[in-house]
Formats: C-alpha cells, sequence, structure tokens
C-alpha cells in the first residue's frame, strides 16, 4: 500500500484500522473440563425494617406533652405523647349526654288492656226545692190555726197528701232518668269499644315502629359514644411495638406501614413529617403546644430488631429465584462490606422498570455482614440500597466450558468442537451459566478438544490448528 504524502496522520490511522478489522480474529482451543459453576442473579434492593406505624393525631387539638425524642427506643405500650383536644372532650360529653337521653325515653303512648267507657252523671235526686218545702210548711202552719178540729185535722193530712204525691213524681222523674242514663251509656259504650278496637289496632303498628326507631336511635348514640371515647383514648399516644421513635413521619424503609391495624384513635389518615430538632419535608417541627390537625402524624415507631432486603428481579430471572436460596448483599454505605442473605418469598405482583422492562418483587432475610479481612461489618439502617447476589444455581463438579465458547443459533446453545482437524457443529444442553464458566448437561464428553474463542466466525468443516 503506497502513502501518498500530504494524507493526515488521522486519515492514515483510520485505513490501518480498518485494514486490521477485516483480518478475521484467531481461533483458540481448549478441552471440555469439570469445574465449579456458579450461576448468580443480580438486582438492586433496598433494606426495610420489620415494621413501621406512624401514629396520628385522632382529633384536632395542640401537642399537649411529649415523653419521647428523635432516635429513642421505647418498648411496646410506652407511652410517647398527649395530645390535648378540648374538641375532641366536648364531643364525648354530647354524646354521653345523647346516649342518656336516648335511654331515658320511654316507650311509646300505647292503648291500655280494657275498652275506655264513658258514663254520663244525671244529677237527678230525689229532693224537694226549697220553695215548695217552704209552701208546704207554711200551709201546715195556717192549717193549725184553724180552730175547728175536723177541719184541721182534714187540712193537714190533705196537705200530707199532696206532699206524698208531689215526692212520687219526683222519684218517678228520677228513675225515668237514672234508665236513660243506662240506655245512652251503653249505646255509647258499645259504640266508643268499637272506635277504641280499631284504633288499638292501627296503634298497635305504629308503637311497634316507633319502639324500633327509638332502640335505633338508642344503639346510634352508643355507638356515638364509643367513637368519641376512641377519639379520647387516641390523644394518649403509645407505642404499638418496641422500636426507634422519630418525630414525625419517616421518608421510607420499605417496613409494612402497621398503621392500618392500630385502633382509630392511635393512627388516622393524613401527615405531619417533622422532628423536634428540626424540620423534614413539609418544616413543621413537633414539639409541646404545636397545633395539630386530625390525621397529622405525630410520631413513627420503627422496628428494627429484624431487617429485610427487598429486591426487584428481572422478568427473565424471576423464575430461577425460590425461597431458600442464598444470596449476598453489598451496600454503597458500606465499601468492601459483604452481608449474608436467603430468599424468604417471591412476589406476584410485576413492575416495571425505569428501561421499559418487568421486574418482580423478591424478599430476603438480612444477615451480618463482614469486612474482606473478617472483621464485623456495621448494621445498614433502613432505606439503605444494595446490590444482591442470588446464587440460583450451583455445581461444584461440573462439566463445564468457558461461556466465551457458546454460540446462540436461534433457540440452540452450540459449541464448536474438532473432529479429525475440522470443526464441528454440536448443540449442547446447559445448565447452572457462571460468568466464566457454563456447565454442559448433554452435548460433550470430558476432555473433548473445543474453540472457546472466535467460536462466533467458525464454519462448519473449517480446519483446525
Amino acid at each position: 500500500m503506497t502513502i501518498r504524502r500530504g494524507i493526515p496522520p488521522l486519515v492514515l490511522l483510520l485505513l490501518l484500522v480498518a485494514c486490521t478489522a477485516e483480518e478475521p480474529s484467531p481461533v483458540r482451543l481448549d478441552t471440555v473440563r469439570r469445574a465449579p459453576v456458579t450461576e448468580v442473579v443480580e438486582a438492586p434492593a433496598t433494606v426495610a425494617a420489620r415494621a413501621t406505624a406512624a401514629l396520628r393525631s385522632p382529633a384536632q387539638g395542640t401537642i399537649g406533652k411529649l415523653y419521647v425524642r428523635d432516635g429513642q427506643k421505647v418498648d411496646k405500650g410506652e407511652i410517647l405523647a398527649r395530645i390535648s383536644s378540648p374538641q375532641a372532650e366536648e364531643q364525648l360529653e354530647q354524646a354521653r349526654a345523647a346516649e342518656r337521653a336516648a335511654s331515658r325515653s320511654g316507650s311509646p303512648p300505647r292503648l291500655g288492656g280494657g275498652t275506655p267507657g264513658f258514663r254520663l252523671a244525671s244529677g237527678l235526686t230525689v229532693r224537694t226545692d226549697p220553695r215548695v218545702r217552704r209552701g208546704f210548711a207554711k200551709a201546715r202552719a195556717a192549717a193549725r190555726e184553724v180552730d175547728d178540729p175536723k177541719v184541721r185535722k182534714h187540712l193537714l193530712a190533705t196537705l200530707d197528701a199532696v206532699e206524698a204525691q208531689h215526692r212520687a213524681h219526683q222519684e218517678a222523674l228520677a228513675r225515668a232518668a237514672r234508665g236513660l242514663t243506662e240506655s245512652l251509656n251503653r249505646a255509647l259504650s258499645s259504640a266508643l269499644g268499637q272506635v277504641t278496637s280499631q284504633m288499638s289496632a292501627g296503634l298497635g303498628g305504629l308503637s311497634t315502629s316507633m319502639a324500633s326507631l327509638q332502640a335505633a336511635s338508642l344503639s346510634q348514640a352508643k355507638a356515638a359514644v364509643t367513637v368519641a371515647e376512641t377519639t379520647v383514648d387516641g390523644l394518649t399516644i403509645k407505642a404499638p411495638f418496641g422500636g426507634i421513635v422519630t418525630l414525625g413521619r419517616t421518608s421510607g424503609g420499605g417496613a409494612p406501614d402497621l398503621s392500618a391495624l392500630l385502633p382509630q384513635g392511635a393512627a388516622g389518615a393524613a401527615q405531619l413529617p417533622a422532628s423536634a430538632s428540626g424540620s423534614s419535608g413539609s418544616g413543621t417541627p413537633v414539639a409541646v403546644g404545636v397545633p395539630v390537625a386530625a390525621g397529622d402524624t405525630v410520631v413513627t415507631v420503627t422496628d428494627v430488631s429484624e431487617l429485610t432486603l427487598s429486591a426487584d428481579v428481572d422478568e427473565t430471572d424471576v423464575l430461577l429465584v425460590e425461597p431458600g436460596i442464598e444470596a449476598e448483599a453489598e451496600f454503597d454505605a458500606v465499601p468492601a462490606g459483604l452481608y449474608a442473605a436467603e430468599v424468604t418469598g417471591v412476589g406476584v405482583t410485576p413492575t416495571e422498570t425505569t428501561t421499559g422492562g418487568t421486574s418482580y418483587p423478591v424478599r430476603l432475610s438480612l444477615g451480618a455482614g463482614t469486612f474482606d479481612d473478617g472483621s464485623k461489618a456495621p448494621i445498614p439502617k433502613p432505606g439503605m440500597s444494595a446490590v444482591v447476589r442470588l446464587i440460583v444455581r450451583e455445581s461444584p463438579d461440573a462439566l463445564a466450558v468457558p461461556a466465551s465458547a457458546v454460540v446462540t443459533s436461534g433457540r440452540d446453545s452450540v459449541v464448536w468442537t474438532v473432529r479429525d482437524g475440522a470443526a464441528e457443529r454440536r448443540v449442547v444442553k446447559l445448565g447452572a451459566q457462571g460468568e466464566s464458566m457454563v456447565e454442559i448437561l448433554s452435548g460433550l464428553s470430558l476432555g473433548e478438544r473445543i474453540v472457546v474463542r472466535g467460536a462466533d466466525t467458525v464454519r462448519q468443516g473449517r480446519p483446525l490448528p
């Protein structure tokens, strides 16, 4: 090749590289041997605590007292804070008053057992009008003044007869009035009895409905008291389990939030992320006297007695992962530290990765860690990122070839062997696939010569050294 003067050095260099690139790569041979092969799947992971619970204010009020500080270790049931809420106290009193009122209210009006009767008072008695009595008295006095005895006697007898007849007339009139009264009373009682019977039937259903309504009202009042009492009880915030305290809301850690399992008085729905020594997130401090709304997070308790790893394994590898598989974890925060881990569960809910692929959650238990020199590594904190290497397949004495010897052709895995000095295509079945060595389950025999470099350039029948 003749090089003309004036050709720039860069162009000359590109020409030389192009010429050498066209030359085939040299082929190197080796033999099939036995060697340990370990297949590892790598995945990103995050440290998670055993459990975490965000304890929220059940009602509007202010932080009355704090019994803990950030980072303090607490036991289950220990009082962490008290919320002052006059509004919740007033609602409880109102609910109790409503319950008492519902309990005091009597049953709806009901008709008595017998049919109500109505009787008319006649007011008629056998008595003489005073003016009539006075008239008879004057007549008798005048008769007694008559000198003739016979006439006097006759006049007195006549007056007695007239007075007796008058009394007889009065008694007859009284008897007639009493008879009329009894007749009217019987008629009215019969009619009113029928009306009352009909009213009883109608009011009976009304009475039952009113009784049911009263029972429902009482039940509702009792339920309101229960809710109000739970809210007031929740003003005293206690640790649901032992752990480390964070004032306000934590930023993560991957642990399951157990707030939903706590009583409503101990956990609400909103958030107040903060700390007493400073601020986190929103910048609102958690301190005595600070106002809180219903649902604001006051204290978060994290149980770090058992740490786990939550890994995202790609869909192409997840079928190889099973519970019980051993793994190793490395943390960016702990250079040169290596931690033992073990798969405890494989999830089935897919998650889309940042590159558009699909991954599945894998949970691992996290063991102790050591440095290269054998010294003990520190315990990671929840939320730290890691890389886990899952040992999905391991064969300590496998029939193995270098990974560079295997060529993929469609669905087949191919290895080029040397037969009578020429290349021969051999389809093989693979087992564990390590970074440098691959296990051969079938298709090759121990000691056979194979192409371990430049296998992608070999063709059937090509002479090989």
